[in-house]
């Protein structure tokens, strides 16, 4: 087992490229989900933070008329992405150390998750130093007398807001692409699970990056979130969080027609097919589509959809896997389920259980606290099956390591109760037949499809979804995208007049 730290570091707010205390003095306790144990505090940010985290914000993006940050090279911004990137790797023990003890995930996911933010500055700084010569290409124009070219420029401040789930990686998802396009950004994660975003604000002190251009807020989601989504100079807002969430932040942005890019619910499908050689293999995509990171993923495969023909010797194999998941403490060597975020996640799992118990499903396996683990917020890995469509458990999001599993006889059966749900995040096939899993691809209503696996994600791919999933893409090119801006540019090449009005008498 890995040694907990004595002391967790505290920090104040990161604002203009410092440490300041919140205005009103007040911070919030910093719980141990998996000891219930309280482990240090952050500070609670306001609508005053948030006005001078913007003001440095937009006052680095102005720096110098932009010559330091905005407007500097694709190359100046890259050489600090890249020794951002460079100090993750160096701390990455301590980084994933204090992820574990403030979301509860196992080490070992923690570990993986600081490897993809690290990933995820270096592809943004390689795109970034890219950028620069895929600038004023020629636009081609029937007209020979102009000459057009379209510029990319950064957005403006961006308000970055992000989810507890992956703390750091998805404050990463947003930071490293709006930084490489020349944005400044406020972000603000959630309260649930902000220890390691407060660090990177000590690693932007320590390599030096230009005050302002990223500034950290921590706080509850209506006294800091609220006021960054709705302030009048910040120019775009991307959120990742709940759909109901995400309707508010859209509702404050629509006030000044501001852009918003939005990464909301899941309620995922995974269409297993009778035609597969090895029933194992399926599984553990499965089981890895609903289980890893404790569920508490947006695009969960938490909807398996399982044909007539095996549903039988499927469940029976996803019960015998689910039974030798290593559920402990998180910081236990091999610990493969941690506890969940917060004792109101946990509650909230009871009562969806109970709620699906209770509308005539059956618990096949888990539901419950595990018996070894008398602390912490820790829950069995759950498979409910007898679901109907018209169940909670079918239609709403759980987030968290509960799984649905319902038989389909035809492929237009298992493409309709793909498509029931108001969500469109991700959805996956498995099936040894490449013109179903073609069919498939195009049929289900998502973002992102996975053909004979669950769960894979690459800096490289856009992510995001469609219907109340939200919209706009992240990662990849697309991701770079989110945070610029287009401008069109259009010169008059002849000496000759235009000629449309007739010109007045010479005298």
């Amino acid at each position: 087992m890995a040694a907990a730290p004595r002391d967790v570091p505290r920090r104040g707010l990161f604002i203009g490229g410092g440490w300041r205390e919140p205005s009103l003095g007040r911070r919030l306790p910093v719980v141990n989900p998996a000891t219930e144990t309280t482990i240090g505090d952050v500070p609670a940010a306001t609508a005053e933070d948030v006005e001078l985290a913007v003001a440095a914000a937009r006052e680095a993006f102005r720096r110098d008329g932009g010559r330091h940050w905005s407007c500097a090279s694709g190359a100046v911004r890259a050489k600090f992405l890249r020794a951002i990137a460079a100090k993750i790797k160096e701390k990455k023990s301590d980084l994933a150390l204090l992820e574990t003890l403030d979301s509860g995930k196992p080490l070992d996911e923690a570990n993986a998750d600081m490897d993809d933010v690290a990933a995820c500055f270096e592809y943004y700084a390689d795109l970034a130093e890219a950028f620069d010569g895929k600038q004023r290409l020629p636009i081609s124009l029937p007209m020979e007398n102009f000459k057009s070219y379209a510029l990319k420029e950064p957005i403006g401040v961006v308000g970055l807001i992000t989810p507890w789930n992956y703390p750091l990686l998805m404050a990463t998802w947003k930071v490293a692409p709006a930084l490489a396009a020349g944005c400044t950004a406020v972000l603000k994660p959630s309260e649930l699970a902000s220890l390691t975003c407060l660090e990177l604000g000590a690693i932007c002190i320590e390599i030096g990056l230009p005050p302002g251009v990223l500034n950290i807020i921590t706080g509850l989601g209506p006294e800091a979130g609220a006021p960054l989504a709705s302030h009048p100079h910040v120019d775009k807002v991307a959120f990742t969080g709940s759909t109901e969430t995400g309707k508010r932040v859209m509702t404050a942005a629509a006030q000044m027609v501001k852009p918003v890019s939005l990464e909301l619910g899941g309620k995922s499908p995974l269409i297993v097919f009778d035609d597969i050689d090895n029933i194992d293999n399926a599984v553990e995509w499965a089981m890895f589509g609903i289980f890893a990171n404790g569920g508490q993923v947006c695009s969960a495969t938490s909807r398996i959809l399982v044909h007539e023909k095996i549903a039988k010797q499927f469940l029976d194999r996803l019960v015998a896997w689910a039974k030798h998941i290593k559920i402990s403490d998180p910081l236990e060597e091999g610990c493969r389920l941690g506890s969940v975020v917060s004792e109101g996640q946990y509650e909230k799992i009871k009562k969806f259980i109970s709620t699906a118990r209770n509308e005539g499903a059956t618990i096949l396996y888990g539901g419950a606290r595990p018996q070894h683990l008398r602390r912490g917020f820790f829950i069995e890995p759950t498979i409910i099956t007898d679901v109907s469509t018209s169940m909670q458990i079918w239609r709403e999001e759980v987030f968290d390591p509960v799984v649905c599993v319902k038989e389909f006889s035809t492929e237009s059966e298992a493409v309709e109760l793909a498509n029931d749900t108001h969500y469109g995040l991700a959805g996956g096939v498995i099936s040894n037949d490449p013109e179903i899993c073609e069919r498939l691809t195009k049929a289900i209503q998502a973002g992102i499809i996975w053909i004979n696996c669950s769960q894979p994600c690459f800096v490289q791919a856009p992510w995001g979804g469609n219907k109340r999933s939200g919209f706009g893409r992240e990662l990849g090119e697309w991701g770079l995208d989110n945070y610029m801006t287009v401008k069109q540019v259009t010169k008059y090449c002849s000496d000759e007049p235009w000629g449309w009005y007739q010109p007045p008498s010479k005298l």
